[in-house]
């Protein structure tokens, strides 16, 4: 079968991604040992400090963790055609079509998905969501950063309450983003099997690949 080469993902794309996964590793990390630290605390205030180390290297990942999604928010208004929101969101009645067809494609009723350069319209939806996690996620985290921010804790105690429940959805959203790194690899490489379109070529060239029309 011959293939199309089309150019997918910007440089600013690709930059966000490995920005966004490798600061969520690094904030899951620090965020479970700041939680229940697995080394002992007694050494804390001698010549080694784990847990003011851990929670460095956690709040260095929030910045670079909230400067993708300031990226992938201009991204989503001024970026290339399928970077935009609208090419994969289910906003229109070819991307709401798109959702039922990729769900027969997962559950193996079809083998010919609704081809898309960019994001098929169920994962762009499940992107949506987790833009907004990520967004609820940094603003909890700047909320316990600057507990001497009269602006931070306005907005703070207005959407989360109190520092103590503001931990608790903070934590309980970790486990979403493990969650979705875990599905997002699975179905990534299983889409790259399936479809032989380059998906996962594709977050670092930017190139994709459909089947020619003949």
């Amino acid at each position: 079968m011959l293939y199309v080469q089309h150019h997918a993902w910007s440089i600013l794309l690709r930059l966000y991604h490995w920005c966004f996964a490798l600061s969520i590793v690094a904030l899951v990390t620090t965020g479970l040992y700041i939680n229940a630290p697995w080394t002992n605390t007694m050494i804390e205030g001698s010549s080694s400090f784990p847990m003011a180390t851990m929670r460095y290297i956690h709040f260095i990942a929030g910045f670079v963790f909230t400067g993708a999604i300031l990226a992938r928010l201009y991204l989503l208004f001024f970026g290339n055609k399928q970077e935009r929101f609208w090419d994969f969101l289910p906003v229109t009645p070819k991307n709401i079509k798109n959702v039922f067809e990729t769900l027969k494609l997962y559950s193996y009723i079809s083998d010919k998905g609704d081809h898309r350069i960019g994001h098929n319209v169920l994962a762009g939806t499940i992107y949506g969501l987790t833009f907004l996690a990520a967004a609820a996620q940094l603003t909890s985290g700047f909320y316990m950063l600057y507990p001497e921010s009269l602006a931070w804790q306005g907005w703070g105690l207005m959407l989360f309450g109190t520092q103590q429940e503001a931990r608790f959805i903070h934590h309980l959203l970790m486990w979403y983003f493990i969650l979705f790194a875990v599905a997002h690899l699975y179905l990534v490489i299983w889409n790259d099997v399936k479809t032989k379109e380059g998906l996962v070529s594709s977050i670092f060239n930017g190139t994709k690949y459909e089947p020619k029309k003949l």
